[in-house]
Order: C-alpha cells, then sequence, then structure tokens
C-alpha cells in the first residue's frame, strides 16, 4: 500500500468529532496526499485560508437566498476540511507548534460565533422574529461557557497539583495511541468503527457543527436547527459545569483526607 498515504492517514487524530472523523478529515487527508510536500504552503496558511473562506461562508449566509445559502454551506464544509488539513499536515512534516494550535483554536471559536449569529440575523430576516437571534446567542455563550469550564477546571486543579497538567496530557497522549480503524485494518473493523463513531453526534461539538449547519441552509430550516443548537449547548455549558465542580470537590476531599 501507498507508504504515503499510510502516513497521513496516521496523523488523523484518533478521537475526532463525529462529522470530521468519517467525512472533513479524510477528504483532509486526500487533499493533503496532493499538497503536503509544497513547501510553501504552511499549516498555519492553511488555518488562514480556513478561516478567510468561514468569513465568506457567513456574508453569503447574511446575504440569503437559496442559492446563497448552499454556497455558504459548500464553504463551510471546504472551510473545515482546510481546518482538518492544517494539523494533519504539521503532523505529517513533524513541524508541530503550540503557536499554530492556539490559532487553529482561536479561528475555529470565533467561526463558531460568526456562523451561528449570521444563521441568527438571516432566519430573523425571514421571519421578523427575535427568537432565533436569541437561540443564536444563547448557544454560542453556553458553546463558550464549555471551554471556559475545561481551562477554569485546569486552573483550579493546578493550584492544587502541579503536575496536573502534566498528568492531563499524558493521559490524552494514551488514549491517541489506540488505533481500531484505518488502511492496516480489514473491512470487519473499519465498520465497526464507523458504527461506533454515530454514537458522537449527540455530543454536540463542532464537528456536529458543520453538518446541522449545512444541513439547515440547504433545506432552509435555520430556526429548528437553531432551538437545536441553544438547548444542546445549554444542556452541556451547565452539564460540565456540574460536573467538573463535583470532580474538583473529590480532588479536594482526598487531598483533606491525606
Amino acid at each position: 500500500m501507498n507508504k504515503k498515504l499510510i502516513r497521513l492517514w496516521a496523523t488523523k487524530t484518533k478521537d475526532d468529532e463525529w462529522w470530521s472523523s468519517f467525512v472533513t478529515s479524510p477528504l483532509a487527508i486526500a487533499v493533503n496526499y496532493f499538497v503536503v510536500d509544497i513547501k510553501w504552503l504552511t499549516p498555519n496558511l492553511i488555518t488562514f485560508f480556513s478561516f478567510i473562506i468561514a468569513l465568506i461562508s457567513a456574508l453569503f449566509i447574511l446575504a440569503g437566498g437559496t442559492m446563497n445559502f448552499i454556497v455558504a454551506a459548500i464553504l463551510i464544509h471546504l472551510s473545515h476540511i482546510l481546518d482538518c488539513m492544517d494539523g494533519q499536515m504539521a503532523r505529517y512534516r513533524k513541524s508541530t507548534s503550540q503557536s499554530g494550535a492556539f490559532y487553529d483554536k482561536l479561528t475555529d471559536q470565533i467561526q463558531v460565533t460568526i456562523w451561528f449569529g449570521s444563521v441568527g440575523y438571516a432566519a430573523y430576516a425571514q421571519s421578523h422574529d427575535v427568537v432565533p437571534v436569541f437561540l443564536a446567542f444563547a448557544g454560542v455563550a453556553f458553546y463558550s461557557l464549555r471551554g471556559y469550564v475545561k481551562y477554569v477546571t485546569i486552573y483550579t486543579e493546578m493550584s492544587r497539583d502541579n503536575n496536573y497538567l502534566e498528568k492531563l496530557s499524558l493521559a490524552e497522549a494514551d488514549a491517541q495511541k489506540t488505533a481500531t480503524a484505518g488502511l492496516e485494518f480489514d473491512l470487519l473493523a473499519n465498520l465497526k468503527w464507523f458504527a461506533g463513531e454515530q454514537r458522537k453526534i449527540i455530543l454536540f461539538n463542532e464537528g456536529v457543527f458543520i453538518f446541522m449547519l449545512s444541513l439547515a441552509l440547504i433545506l432552509d430550516q435555520l430556526t429548528p436547527m437553531l432551538w437545536i443548537f441553544a438547548i444542546s449547548q445549554i444542556y452541556y455549558g451547565l452539564a460540565r459545569g456540574w460536573q467538573r465542580g463535583r470532580q474538583i470537590g473529590r480532588s479536594q476531599k482526598v487531598k483533606i483526607e491525606k
């Protein structure tokens, strides 16, 4: 089998999000196969292209209309393919950097805000009802809360254990080493992996957003999608906060007992 393709497949993140896992990430590998050796094309440049295309897609959403919505859905997917490509390219070239990872995550957060804000406005323009705007705002706010809870937890735990972040990184690295599918596995193993990946749809993270946004734009069903987005993010934002609080409480109790 082609060694270059095997190397590229190995750069695929093992815990990819739902739609990323079996759609946009494999497509990114296919594109990277042809461009990964182009020296002037850097992972950071691809991150930039991804962000610019995301901004352009938002303009098409704001413009409104069936054709503009379809174009926006295509551009959203293209942006996400590029978003998968940058990390794959960096890992393939062994040139990963903290600054690259930072800008990748930063632009991801901005894109989610812009996309759903644009959809909220487009739905308002269609219905002259402020509810879609409120739903978009609530969804983005509680999606941001999910990330905020994570980093507050890290800060709090590190005040108790200076090695907490190192332990967390080691645990995540161990999880990445476990592969259950890929080019070196047979068809049955890959089918089992594919079926198992479908459970991730209930997590309502960025990979699910790409699918939700695109489908809602193509079907022109913006407000129903915003209801799903808002409810899911309110639930996960509050649930993650409660879970992390219990985690910190247990850690504190163990420390006191010692």
